[in-house]
């Protein structure tokens, strides 16, 4: 009882926030979240060492002033997700389009048109938070998201409603094989950002990533070649704060036809170009390297 009153507590502070943000223009959040930025990186100092670090053991071959700006960068593109991230429960279905536009949906409509089901990936590039709103807005598909449960069931009551609420199926992410198998005969497209710090680590597949060995969640390429499901990268582009325009391409037509790994090592290929184009439009406060594949593959 005590805890969900404690629970219910933290949720109206959540919802006071939320609409304090919802009532906020653009031009004054964007003010909002640059000092929400400087706060997280010179005051709060919010997995500082750890950015620090991820950049310095890449092979970006930044110089000490590269690396500075980078660094700037990456706490501002923290802090817009964050706030943009709250901001989306109160959008409205044209301001999602205007704000996070599809610039090639056509790719897909040959596959919707004979019934075919899709796996879209990404990475934790640019706003990736928007992709459940608008991808249902800007595709005659049916989306399926999944997400991390959070603990505090107010709040993730919240979240789900919100999420969905253009349409979009949420499923958590221990369902994803279940909600792969509910989804047979309906045409979906399944969202599955790619580049998280896998869980299983025995399960991972190893690549190459910015010049270090990194493990790689087996999923997308395990339910792409389960289900024969072409695989589709999603390139989210900030064409200023605010405004994204999202390219779609086809990473795998045939996942049947690729070799054990293969599916994976394209779309590492094509996330990384990304980052080494647009640096701090990639989460780097993520404990990405923290696994070794020589004690982990064991």
């Amino acid at each position: 009882m005590i805890k969900k009153s404690i629970q219910f507590i933290n949720y109206l502070f959540f919802l006071f926030f939320v609409g304090l943000i919802a009532i906020m223009p653009f031009r004054i959040l964007y003010f909002v979240a640059d000092f929400f930025a400087w706060l997280l990186r010179r005051v709060i100092k919010y997995r500082l060492q750890v950015v620090k670090d991820n950049l310095s053991q890449s092979n970006l071959s930044l110089t000490t002033e590269e690396k500075d700006k980078i660094i700037r960068e990456i706490y501002r593109n923290l802090a817009d997700i964050l706030l943009e991230g709250i901001k989306s429960f109160s959008m409205s279905r044209a301001s999602i389009i205007k704000r996070h536009k599809v610039l090639n949906p056509e790719l897909i409509a040959p596959y919707h048109a004979r019934g075919q089901s899709l796996i879209l990936v990404t990475g934790h590039i640019g706003n990736w938070e928007w992709g459940s709103l608008s991808a249902g807005l800007q595709t005659p598909y049916q989306i399926l998201g999944f997400y991390k449960t959070i603990k505090n069931t107010f709040i993730d009551r919240f979240i789900r409603y919100s999420r969905s609420k253009f349409g979009t199926l949420l499923a958590p992410i221990k369902q994803t094989s279940l909600s792969f198998e509910r989804q047979k005969g309906t045409p979906t497209v399944f969202l599955m950002a790619a580049d998280q710090n896998p869980t299983r680590v025995s399960q991972a597949i190893w690549q190459q990533f910015l010049g270090r060995p990194t493990a790689f969640l087996h999923g997308p390429e395990k339910h792409a070649v389960n289900n024969h499901y072409p695989v589709i990268f999603t390139e989210i582009n900030r064409v200023k704060r605010g405004m994204y325009e999202l390219t779609l391409s086809v990473l795998v037509e045939n996942p049947m036809a690729c070799k054990p790994g293969e599916i994976t090592s394209r779309y590492v290929a094509k996330l990384e170009t990304f980052i080494r184009q647009n640096p701090s439009s990639w989460l780097w406060t993520h404990k990405r390297w923290k696994h070794k594949p020589e004690i982990n593959q064991d």
